[in-house]
């Protein structure tokens, strides 16, 4: 592939590292990561509600990494509070896996950048067989698409096997009793899909830009070797 070719699809494949880095740090500031609704049935049961009366007792859920905000609806009107993962929520939520994805989210940050700085460099410089070649732009693409993926899952788990959307409703509630009416994904779990989406496809244009995977050897590199050897 001409060089021209290739300096642009490292640029290309820069700029989207480096827009999933700040697409990634502004998503661990948001507050939309789950979106759902919450049924207050306490109150539910006890005036045995039900079809559009039913309404009057489901309040609304949303929260991130480090906070969010819940509306509580049990009959009186929908009652607004604001919480915060740390410290507040830490003796009631997996905290082992919610520490993990923020720093996988930090890791994936780093990579991205780190990314996004050699592939302009292959662009723009010249590069040479060590980690600012081939083998450094697989390394990062697969290292941040890695992280990505693991974020997904591990949140993923708290989200659903850990039920962390009632947890947080249930919080300092000591007369009624709420459950999970509906649950999704938001902005910014969705975006954190992307990031890995994206770190994948730039993988596939260092490969479309004319670069072996790094693992594998050429047949004549290893006969120009083995010559090399019987010479000696």
């Amino acid at each position: 592939m001409p060089a021209q070719q290739k300096k642009l699809i490292f640029c290309i494949a820069g700029v989207l590292s480096f827009a999933c880095a700040l697409g990634t740090a502004a998503a661990i500031g948001t507050q939309m990561w789950v979106r759902g609704t919450i049924l207050c049935t306490t109150g539910a049961l006890l005036v045995n509600a039900s079809g559009p009366e039913l309404h009057k007792f489901i309040g609304e859920i949303q929260y991130g990494l480090f906070s969010g905000q819940r509306v509580r609806q049990c009959g009186l009107g929908g009652r607004p509070f604001q919480f915060s993962f740390f410290p507040d929520l830490l003796k009631i939520i997996p905290a082992s896996i919610h520490v993990s994805v923020i720093l996988f989210c930090t890791v994936l940050i780093i990579f991205a950048l780190v990314g996004a700085g050699f592939f302009m460099f292959n662009a723009f410089g010249s590069p040479y067989e060590t980690l600012h070649g081939p083998v450094g732009l697989y390394l990062w693409s697969f290292i941040a698409c890695s992280c990505g993926c693991l974020i997904m899952i591990l949140f993923s788990s708290e989200v659903k096997i850990h039920h962390l959307s009632e947890k947080i409703a249930n919080f300092k509630e000591g007369t009624f009793t709420f459950k999970t009416h509906t649950e999704q994904f938001a902005n910014s779990f969705w975006t954190i899909l992307v990031c890995s989406l994206v770190h994948f496809l730039n993988a596939l244009l260092i490969r479309f830009a004319g670069f072996e995977f790094p693992f594998a050897k050429s047949k004549d590199s290893g006969t120009l070797t083995g010559a090399v050897d019987l010479m000696y």
